[in-house]
Parts: C-alpha cells; sequence; structure tokens
C-alpha cells in the first residue's frame, strides 16, 4: 500500500493550515481528494487530544470569549429542501476562549448555539484555568448560565453587548447592520471596566477565516459533514498556538503562556499524527467500515 511520507504530510498540511483548499492541494500535490482527507481526519484527531491532554492549568488574567459562525453540507434553511443532506448538516458554530496576553487558545468548541453548547464550553474552559480571570463575552444570553454554572461567584465577568443600526445605504443580500454602539455591562465580581472588550477574540476570528478555506465565506470550500469541520478546528488552533509565530509577541502563544517552551515545526504536528498511529492496532484488509455521523459533533475541548 501506498503511504506519504512524512515530509509529504507535512506539506499537505501546512497548505490546509495556511487556507489552501482539499481539491487545490489534490492538484498542487499530485495525490487523491481522499488522502488528503484522511490525513486532515488523523491529524485533527491526532491535534485535538493533544490539545485536551497539554493546553492546561493556563495561568490568565484576561479572558475572551466568542462564537463563529460557519455551515456543513448546507445552510440551516437549505438543509430541508438539500439532497440526501447527512446527519448533522446546517449551521455549526465555533466557540473560542482566548487569553488576552498571550493570544494562546484555551479552549474550543465546535457545535450549536444554546445553552447547552454554551454550558459545556465553560465547563472545559474553566478546567483549563489555574486561577481566577476576568471574562469578557458577547451579550449571548446563553452565556449567563454558563459561565454562573461553570465559575460560581470566582469569577470577574462582564457582557460587551453590541448595539446594531439599520444598515446605511442601499441593502444588499450579505450588508450587515451597523454597529453604532457597545455598552458594557458587570456580571458578576468587579470586571475592570477598560478591559472589557472582545477585541482579540473577534481578531481571531478573522485569523480562522482566513487560515481555513472552509470558514470563507461565499466560495463551495465549506465543510461537507460536520465532523470534519471539528477535525479542521482542531488542526488549525494547535498550528495555531504552537507553530505559527504571533507578530507582535514574536513568538508563539502556546510560548508565551508558558505551554511550550520551544517553537513547533509543522513536522511536530506530524510527528502527533505518527504516534497516535504507532498506537493503532494495523486494521485487518476490508474490515473498514466507513464512520458514522453523529449528532454532536465529538470534537471539542
Amino acid at each position: 500500500m501506498n503511504k506519504l511520507s512524512s515530509a509529504q504530510r507535512a506539506k499537505i498540511l501546512h497548505l490546509l493550515c495556511e487556507g489552501a483548499s482539499l481539491r487545490s492541494i489534490t492538484r498542487t500535490e499530485g495525490v487523491s481528494l481522499n488522502t488528503v482527507t484522511k490525513l486532515l481526519v488523523d491529524a485533527g484527531k491526532a491535534c485535538d487530544a493533544f490539545h485536551n491532554e497539554t493546553v492546561r492549568n493556563v495561568s490568565s488574567r484576561r479572558v475572551q470569549c466568542d462564537e463563529i459562525w460557519a455551515f456543513a453540507y448546507a445552510k440551516q434553511k437549505n438543509v430541508a429542501t438539500a439532497k440526501a443532506a447527512p446527519e448533522g448538516a446546517g449551521d455549526t458554530w465555533t466557540w473560542t476562549a482566548i487569553d488576552a496576553d498571550s493570544k494562546l487558545i484555551i479552549s474550543y468548541l465546535v457545535g450549536g448555539r444554546d445553552g447547552g453548547y454554551a454550558y459545556e464550553f465553560m465547563q472545559d474552559v474553566a478546567s483549563r484555568l489555574a486561577n481566577r480571570v476576568q471574562m469578557t463575552t458577547d451579550g449571548l444570553k446563553a452565556y449567563l448560565e454558563a459561565v454562573e454554572g461553570a465559575f460560581g461567584a470566582d469569577i470577574d465577568y462582564a457582557q460587551l453587548v453590541k448595539l446594531y443600526g439599520e444598515t446605511a445605504g442601499p441593502k444588499g443580500r450579505y450588508s450587515p447592520a451597523d454597529c453604532i454602539g457597545a455598552r458594557k455591562e458587570a456580571i458578576t465580581g468587579a470586571p475592570i471596566e477598560k478591559h472589557v472588550s472582545t477585541s482579540y477574540v473577534e481578531r481571531q476570528n478573522l485569523t480562522m477565516r482566513m487560515h481555513m478555506r472552509r470558514f470563507t465565506r461565499l466560495t463551495n470550500g465549506f465543510s461537507k459533514s460536520v465532523e470534519n469541520d471539528g477535525y479542521a478546528v482542531a488542526l488549525h488552533f494547535t498550528y495555531y498556538n504552537f507553530v505559527r509565530m504571533h507578530k507582535t509577541l514574536r513568538m508563539t502563544p502556546a510560548m508565551a503562556a508558558g505551554v511550550t517552551n520551544k517553537l513547533w515545526e509543522i513536522s511536530d504536528i506530524v510527528a502527533l499524527v505518527e504516534k497516535a498511529e504507532a498506537a493503532q492496532p494495523a486494521a485487518k484488509r476490508g474490515s473498514y467500515k466507513p464512520r458514522q455521523p453523529k449528532t454532536t459533533p465529538a470534537i471539542s475541548k
């Protein structure tokens, strides 16, 4: 059986992490679409397990949280009429928590945008922090109970509620409402007003759209399954935290946060994949069974 070399894997993963689409990689690297997809899945699983184990006991002062929209297979409004839509098709939301100082992604979760996902997300954020923090989220009501359930009174929590007005000029299909201001609301503890902000986590949303082709708007590169969307997110955040140099910090977020003391290379992510492969018994020929989609994505944290 043909097998990609470590160098080939590194090149493909680097292209994925820098925003190349699956099909563009198949054309430039001369490999099949299934090969690239399988590598993405394997890398996503390995990166998710690594993040879950490594990004723990993080010392932070300020944490910002937000959600970013995408969709799998079809937009939610089109799922009912879509042909052979898989389970889990429709709108997906990626929840992220970033340390405002080191820019480390502390936690992430791919799924819906409701109270259940908010609660699960905040429980994970709380489990990874080493100390009391000041947290800022947007005005999503689901955060209120989720933050209280995860932290109780041991947090300084505020919401930045944005105020929107009518769209200026002629209204187009993708014209967003104009943000005319924001209101800072202290919820728990004594948050410092000047630090009530979601600027860094919203900038991270832009980074995600630039570095993952499936998050680019108005293209056909969107995820075809929610599971693959989760694997791409897991790969991206390991690359972002450990490999990609932050221009302002002049080091990676993981180094700035003290999670690691070395600058990673893409080959280190390949090593995670190969380590995971070595830990699994070789599959017998003809024993492969298609992975069954789940209603709730397996990828989290």
